[in-house]
């Protein structure tokens, strides 16, 4: 048996992470009870809607939901009392890159983290088992536990432990299901040991032994930053190559297929693309940047940021293509975006290349037409107003949010595919030839489209990393 046997479970913060997390521990365990907390009443109203209209678009997430809340899985906004009932405490709240101050640009803001960590420390009268979720800098976990002991009342002791997630968002339930790896962190002392033993037991329920890892605890919180700007670097080093299979009539496509049989390597994240999005990825490598500055290993912070540096590069180009395509001018012109989320399966629009692209059409004075299946008007809004440098006001007088592709098609010199949504392949491309001004251009930055079947209605087509030359 464990040292401490988990019986209830305090998630802090019910966004992207802890929300499907926690819903899926609550599924998997009916004998832990689990409460997801946030100060967001609006949030947690959605959590806790009757007809299921979640804050969060993942498939499978309705019926994880639906099987657990009000058994054993609970929404709330009564953080003090989860946090005073709890023997085990997730910390996943948003710890995004900092706008202003020392590591502006780069490094990332543990605000809610140390909001979220004094607040523990203050309301809770017995031992906790405090696990950060979020992802954080390396030796958070240090600053943690000095505010917890400062704060602590007698007799009550914090464990802390790492508990990075590695879920890829439009897949994170099957992720949760079946990961890859669960890793803990913990301080190798028997107190740290015996904690990660008490989380480790709770995964059991689920996940096989040998997928669940415990090493030390700086070892945890950087291998969430390591593997994300993995994953980048080989997204930026395949976008790279369709720069070069552009200009010299090579196919991308074909290039990924022939590297990716190479069973060093193998074949996933080799498809190029106009650009990764979400919160992480980014974010992530930014993180690592500033934390390779601040240990005086500049080469290794530029190594890094030039992974940020050609995602940026690959957007603007795809941007700039369209614009040349279009005979060197867009002002005037409509152009439909198809896709807003930065990745098919999920709503969320943080870092989506489409962002990148609107605002660049809008600068050079276009009519923007933009169509996405889940991604809500009011969210497309917010982004573009904090994106555009004008007048929200102004955008509105240059961006059209419409229900359908059909819709957002309509009268459009071009179509920008930004998003690989399934619904996306069945679109009827010849009603949207016959609604559209002529020439009709399709440029597809995710590789979806069937480039011989709309070349015969008469599209223009334009893809990633394939040129003219072939």
């Amino acid at each position: 048996m464990a040292p401490v046997q988990v019986k209830k479970i305090c998630c802090i913060g019910a966004g992207y992470v802890g929300g499907p997390t926690c819903a899926v521990i609550a599924l998997k365990c009916p004998q832990i009870e689990v409460t997801i907390v946030d100060l967001n009443q609006a949030r947690i109203d959605a959590w806790n809607d009757k007809d299921f209209n979640l804050p969060i678009y993942e498939p499978g997430l309705e019926d994880v939901v639906r099987a657990a809340r009000g058994r054993n899985l609970f929404f709330s906004t009564e953080v003090d009392k989860a946090i005073q009932d709890a023997d085990l405490i997730f910390v996943s709240v948003n710890t995004p890159t900092k706008k202003g101050g020392v590591g502006a640009g780069f490094a990332a803001d543990l605000n809610y983290i140390e909001l979220a960590t004094r607040q523990i420390a203050k309301v809770s009268n017995s031992s906790k088992i405090v696990v950060e979720k979020s992802t954080v800098p390396c030796r958070t976990a240090e600053s943690m536990r000095t505010i917890l002991e400062a704060n602590s009342k007698p007799g009550c002791r914090f464990d802390i432990l790492s508990n990075p997630e590695f879920l890829a968002e439009g897949t994170a339930i099957d992720d949760l299901f079946a990961p890859d790896r669960v890793l803990i962190g913990s301080l190798q002392t028997q107190e740290g040991k015996d904690a990660c033993e008490s989380l480790r037991s709770v995964y059991a329920n689920w996940v096989p032994t040998e997928r669940i890892l415990t090493v030390g605890l700086w070892s945890s919180e950087l291998s969430k930053l390591a593997a994300n700007a993995m994953l980048a670097q080989r997204i930026s080093s395949i976008n790279a190559l369709s720069a070069i299979c552009e200009a010299t009539g090579a196919n991308i496509d074909e290039v990924a297929h022939a590297v990716g049989y190479d069973s060093r390597m193998g074949n996933k994240f080799l498809k190029a693309s106009v650009g990764f999005g979400g919160s992480c990825f980014q974010k992530d490598i930014l993180n690592l940047v500033y934390l390779s500055e601040t240990l005086h290993l500049p080469e290794v912070a530029a190594y890094w940021k030039q992974v940020v540096t050609m995602n940026e590069h690959q957007k603007r180009r795809f941007s700039k293509r369209v614009v040349d395509t279009l005979f060197n001018t867009i002002t005037g012109k409509r152009i439909a975006v198809l896709g807003f989320a930065f990745k098919a399966d999920t709503g969320d629009t943080r870092e989506s290349a489409a962002i990148t692209l609107i605002r660049d059409f809008v600068a050079e004075r276009a009519i923007v037409n933009v169509y996405d299946p889940k991604v809500v008007e009011e969210q497309i809004w917010l982004d573009l107003e904090e994106s555009i440098p004008q007048p929200l006001a102004a955008t509105k007088k240059q961006v059209v949010i419409h229900k359908s592709a059909l819709e957002a098609c309509k009268n459009a010199e071009a179509v920008i595919i930004a998003t690989e949504w399934k619904e996306f392949l069945q679109i009827d491309w010849t009603e949207v030839y016959k609604h559209m001004n002529k020439p009709a251009f399709v440029f597809d930055g995710r590789l979806i489209v069937d480039v011989p079947k709309l070349t015969e209605i008469g599209f223009k087509v334009t893809s990633i990393g394939r040129g003219d030359k072939a």
